[in-house]
């Protein structure tokens, strides 16, 4: 049976009431118990690989599965001088990829600033987009800045058809959407050869786990194709995380038990082996380090004593600092795994 995703604008609960909720599940055991019969306990960080950037909240969409509570109305974003700070840090190591999300992070007033200075330091940087913002008038030559400076697109679109993209992501999200692959599409986006890469990303419009991603990846491609002519070069697929949004609409649709023994039921192993927190650093809006972008928005940054700003970025204490686990972790961890770059196991 179809469910009705929670109402944007609803109330969420506090970072502190989710933990607590999210802690205190019948049925689905302390993840970090799980983790410690796994192995896997205490979980580390084996380095640094992505250095991720959460400019702010600021979107415009309200999407009904966002983990970032993100939407016109926030008013979180990245001052220019916390953007230094992490320009900073960055050009001090060698990590090799920038992922800038948001919120919307092209919204930002910094974000073609932090682009131009991580591509001059010879980085890989990747832009998060809602594929939307790219037709907004005031960003009408966002797409061509993009291109130029070779950064790669992780597109978000649930589905090939519009029922369920529009039911997740708002009323005619779909045909937008689909605008602006296209226009991504003509400026070399996805296409071979071109060096202009173009991935997407599903999540899944209700209460399960993503199916697997080379079988959806597979059914996307031959969709996109036949009705919009439009190319990508891969598909992710990314678990709900029981947090924000997403967490409220479980509990108010009546799916929050049961949600969270399916993940804990599909606890694999290899996916906790190859979790993203393991190579990845987040820098929240306000410059605050964490270990995921989850945790960034459960208020939970890394353990000390790794230094917990940008303005203190220590890549010896953070490249083999302890993770910060809870039970969010499971959507991590199930099935296949989920991460920013899809599925992390078999």
């Amino acid at each position: 049976m179809a469910m009705t995703l929670l109402a944007r604008g609803t109330p969420l609960a506090s970072s502190r009431e989710q933990l607590r909720t999210l802690g205190a599940t019948p049925g689905c055991g302390p993840f970090q118990q799980r983790m410690a019969a796994a192995g896997l306990a205490p979980l580390t960080a084996t380095g640094i690989e992505v250095f991720q950037i959460n400019v702010g909240k600021f979107c415009n969409q309200t999407c009904r599965h966002c983990h970032v509570d993100a939407g016109p109305e926030r008013t979180e974003q990245m001052s220019r001088e916390t953007a230094q700070l992490c320009m900073r840090a960055l050009a001090a190591t060698d990590i090799p990829t920038v992922d800038i999300t948001g919120g919307a992070p092209e919204l930002n007033e910094n974000f073609r600033w932090l682009v131009e200075q991580a591509r001059a330091l010879g980085r890989r940087v990747m832009d998060r987009c809602n594929l939307t913002v790219l037709l907004l008038k005031p960003q009408a030559d966002l797409a061509d800045f993009l291109a130029q400076h070779q950064v790669e697109i992780v597109a978000s679109l649930p589905y090939f058809r519009s029922t369920q993209t529009d039911a997740q992501r708002g009323d005619k999200t779909f045909a937008k959407s689909i605008e602006a692959l296209q226009l991504l599409n003509r400026l070399g986006y996805g296409r071979e050869g071109s060096h202009l890469v173009l991935n997407l990303v599903h999540n899944p419009v209700g209460a399960f786990l993503p199916p697997r991603q080379e079988a959806l990846e597979a059914q996307f491609r031959r969709e996109l194709w036949r009705q919009h002519q439009i190319v990508f070069n891969h598909l992710y697929t990314i678990t709900n995380m029981p947090i924000s949004r997403f967490l409220d609409f479980l509990i108010d649709s009546g799916n929050y038990e049961t949600y969270m023994q399916r993940l804990a039921n599909a606890f694999n192993p290899a996916a906790a082996a190859a979790l993203m927190c393991r190579h990845t650093i987040s820098i929240g809006w306000d410059g605050t380090l964490y270990d995921c972008d989850f945790n960034q928005m459960l208020d939970l940054p890394v353990r000390a004593p790794a230094p917990r700003h940008v303005r203190d970025f220590d890549p010896a204490q953070l490249n083999h600092r302890r993770i910060v686990m809870a039970n969010h972790c499971y959507g991590c961890t199930a099935g296949a795994g989920s991460s920013c770059g899809g599925a992390t196991a078999q």
